[in-house]
This record gives C-alpha cells, sequence and structure tokens, in this order.
C-alpha cells in the first residue's frame, strides 16, 4: 500500500513535529510504500493504517462477450 507523504506530513504537524515534518518532506516520495518504509512510519508514530490509501482499489472489469 502506499500513502500521500502530505498525510504523514499532517500527521506530524498535528503533533508539533514540525522539524520531523520538514525532513519527511524533503527526504520521501509523494507516494511512500508502507512496506518498504514500515520501519521509518513506525519509528515517527504514524499508523499507516490510520491513513488513507493513495492506491485506488482495483476493480475487475467486466468482460463482454
Amino acid at each position: 500500500m502506499r500513502i500521500h507523504k502530505a498525510e504523514i506530513i499532517s500527521v506530524l504537524r498535528s503533533r508539533g513535529l514540525h522539524a520531523r515534518a520538514d525532513w519527511v518532506d524533503r527526504e520521501l516520495p509523494d507516494l511512500v510504500d508502507t512496506y518498504k518504509n514500515g520501519a521509518l512510519l513506525q519509528m515517527l508514530g504514524v499508523d499507516p493504517a490510520a491513513i488513507s490509501p493513495a492506491d485506488p482499489p482495483i476493480h475487475i472489469a467486466s468482460r463482454q462477450g
């Protein structure tokens, strides 16, 4: 799953962690892979499950005969 970096920044700023938010803004891509960056998110105290995923849901297209 991927989440928007802006969501992480928002969580950190709401906690008054502006220096960490600035670092995240500089260092992470716009879409953050929660699997690849799980340890970092845990260290920052950000729960990816509490943030809406950036990936659109996968829909199976119906086949037309």
